[in-house]
Formats: structure tokens, C-alpha cells, sequence
């Protein structure tokens, strides 16, 4: 079964390569976002679908819009049986969503976290379970009918990594299974229920910063959301921002008679919240190496409170 397919961050190179490992449905075109100036340097590094396309000797195209003319012909000449979309990050619209049936695979159990950031989303609201559905794109944000889902417990300590990495063999196994249906004639929709839509919007900036005026318990969310990929920061005493990737609750009395805020206590990084408190195990400061608290308390230091 020919199959095109769209993608660009690490969840959908994953699921790439386990399209290219079946020979029936290895792509025979692979479409990502155009090369983008990334880190500190701001060097020109491709996404990394084109990299993976690259090593597993796809031919891969990178255009500026895939709902061009030209790209929407490029896609027709390679006579797919099948367009699959996964985490592409820009909006797919006519002509190419009257043109081709494309299946997305999506990182939620809609019509729950329809939209850029289900994993992280599912994570910071506390769900116990997430999972991946295999839909028909339409115009909609993700609100096209499905034809597979299948839920995954999201355990405590889940990060965005683990999370994603348990969501990505999923979302691939579902992938596969999808297109063994259709190449049998077996491949049913059904439609989304719309009084159970939430939205996923993409992680700002506002919601990176750990504000100490909320609950422990829901920062601590936070933190296990942004890592490894975006993380978390708490702003100190000085106004400077540090980087946080892992955090864990404190006993109650640790912070019971304290004003919010970052401090050092006993040789931990503790940040007070209302209610609550979390010791700041792994952080990062500006410009820095990630480091434990410890470590960061040593080579740097912050005011003491009683």
C-alpha cells in the first residue's frame, strides 16, 4: 500500500520509522517543515523527520506551504494509497484536504485534547490515562471521525519523555493496523462526540513559569509536562529565571509558616506555593549546565529564610 506521509518533530520521526520498517507501507514521499535556525547559535538544522527520512533513504521534500499547488501535485504524482499525518505543526487546508484522505495520528483520546499539546496538557491537568486515535483530517481542529483509539495509563512520575515515548509505539502500532483495514476494505469512521472536546493549546510562556501562587501539587505537573523537551522555570529572588526539570513534594511543615517563593533551607532548593511546597532537584541555570539543587545552592546560593 503507497503511502506519503507528513511529519516533523521526534514523536513523528518515531512513527516514521515504524512505517518505513513495513515494506508494504514504506512511504514513498516524505513531506516536513522547511529547515529552521535552532539553538543558542541559531545554526540552520533541520526538523527531525527530514533527518530520519535522510537515513532511511526517503525522498523527502521540505516546502515553504504543503497546501500549495505545487506540493499538492507532488503529492498526487506519487499516487498514495494512503496520506498519514503526524505532529506536521502547520495547518493542513484545501486544496490538499479535498484531494487526498489523510489519516492523522494523534497523541489523545478525542475529542479530548484536540489540538498542539495533548501530551503536555493531559500531563499538567493530572489524567490518569491518555492514549492515540488514528482520524480522518478535516478543516476542523482535530475533529475529524475516528477509526481507532486505545487508551495507556499515565502513571506519577511520567514525564512529557516517557509519556511520548509510550504514545509513540502506541500511536505507530494503531498506525499500522489502520492501513492493514484499508488496504482490506475494512477501515470504519465513526464521528467525534462533541460534548466532550477539550483544547490543547501550545505551551506559552506563561505557562513554563512555576508562579508560586498555585498548588504544589499542580507546578509539580508542570515541571514532569515541559521535560525534557521546553522545561519549566521559577523566577528567583533577583528577578533571574532558572531552568527546572525535576521537582517533588515536601512535607506540609516544611513550608507551612513561609511567604511563597524560592529559598534555601537545610541544603535544598525549595520552592514555597500556596498551598504546598517542592524541592527543586533539577534545575538550570541561565546560560548553565543542568545540575542538582544541591549543586546549584553551592556555586550560587540564595538568600536564607527563617
Amino acid at each position: 500500500m503507497s503511502t506519503v506521509f507528513l511529519g516533523t518533530n521526534d514523536f513523528a520521526a518515531e512513527v516514521l520509522q515504524r512505517l518505513a520498517d513495513r515494506p508494504e507501507h514504506r512511504p514513498s514521499l516524505v513531506l516536513t517543515r522547511p529547515d529552521r535556525p535552532r539553538g543558542r547559535g541559531r545554526k540552520l538544522a533541520s526538523p527531525p523527520v527530514a533527518q530520519r527520512a535522510r537515513s532511511l533513504g526517503l525522498e523527502l521534500e521540505q516546502p515553504d506551504s504543503v497546501n500549495d499547488a505545487q506540493t499538492v501535485a507532488r503529492i498526487a504524482a506519487a499516487e498514495p494509497d494512503a496520506v498519514v499525518v503526524c505532529a506536521f505543526g502547520a495547518l493542513i487546508k484545501e486544496p490538499l484536504l479535498s484531494a487526498q484522505e489523510l489519516l492523522n495520528v494523534h497523541p489523545s483520546l478525542l475529542p479530548r485534547w484536540r489540538g498542539a499539546a495533548p501530551i503536555e496538557r493531559a500531563i499538567m491537568a493530572g489524567d490518569r490515562e491518555s492514549g492515540v486515535s488514528i482520524m480522518r483530517l478535516t478543516a476542523g481542529l482535530d475533529s475529524g471521525p475516528v477509526c481507532l483509539a486505545r487508551s495507556l495509563a499515565i502513571e506519577q512520575d511520567d514525564t512529557y519523555g516517557s509519556l511520548s515515548a509510550r504514545l509513540q509505539r502506541l500511536g505507530a502500532d494503531l498506525l499500522l493496523q489502520a492501513l492493514d483495514r484499508k488496504a482490506q476494505g475494512k477501515l470504519n469512521f465513526a464521528e467525534q462526540d462533541e460534548n466532550g472536546v477539550t483544547y490543547a493549546e501550545k505551551i506559552a510562556a506563561e505557562d513554563r513559569l512555576l508562579d508560586p501562587a498555585r498548588p504544589a501539587q499542580e507546578l509539580e505537573r508542570v515541571v514532569r509536562a515541559l521535560n525534557p523537551h521546553i522545561g519549566a522555570r521559577v523566577q528567583l529572588p533577583d528577578g533571574a529565571m532558572l531552568g527546572v526539570h525535576e521537582a517533588a513534594p515536601v512535607a506540609a511543615a516544611d513550608g507551612e509558616q513561609l511567604e511563597p517563593g524560592v529559598f534555601e533551607r537545610d541544603g535544598r532548593l525549595l520552592l514555597i506555593c500556596s498551598p504546598g511546597a517542592l524541592e527543586l532537584r533539577g534545575v538550570q541555570p541561565p546560560g548553565g549546565r543542568a545540575m542538582d539543587g544541591g549543586a546549584y545552592l553551592r556555586g550560587h546560593g540564595l538568600p536564607g529564610r527563617p
